[in-house]
């Protein structure tokens, strides 16, 4: 009741318009359907803010902020939602520069937001690994690379 889970899946189409959505609920989509380029949890989703809306029987606009780390679909989720693509995505971090709103219905509008990195006292050569810097943009990729090969076991990576 106060902290509701979701299911939920984005849309990879690269249409602009008409992003397919599944009728299907996430947790008992077929494989297939999961495995596609559609949306799926959708219904579940749009349910849950539209309830958010209501303050007892009068309807409310409500504004909800899309969090979350560089890359992981903020943006890929509002589209989906909106059944458009509304945002801007990319594979790489850093599409979303600034705070963009999106008039989902009446009551609900999102906020997409660029990704937040918290500053974690870990060396500089981390910062990419955090997805807060886009591979293209690193000056040295050796720090990052180093970084990453100290993070593993030497016979998962053939050195030894």
């Amino acid at each position: 009741q106060e902290a509701p889970t979701v299911a939920f899946k984005a849309s990879t189409q690269q249409q602009s318009r008409n992003l397919k959505q599944s009728q299907l609920p996430a947790a008992t989509a077929p494989e297939e359907v999961l495995a596609g380029r559609g949306c799926v949890g959708a219904d579940c989703l749009l349910r849950v803010l539209a309830n958010y809306s209501r303050s007892r029987e009068v309807k409310t606009t409500i504004t909800v902020g899309v969090v979350g780390y560089p890359n992981v679909g903020k943006s890929s989720l509002i589209n989906s939602l909106k059944r458009s693509r509304v945002c801007g995505v990319g594979a790489t971090p850093g599409v979303t520069r600034c705070l963009q709103t999106v008039q989902l219905d009446r009551h609900i509008q999102l906020l997409d937001c660029p990704g937040v990195v918290m500053d974690s006292g870990a060396p500089a050569d981390a910062a990419p690994l955090r997805g807060a810097l886009a591979p293209q943009r690193l000056r040295d990729p050796l720090g990052p690379a180093t970084a990453i090969l100290r993070r593993c076991p030497p016979e998962q990576v053939g050195v030894g």
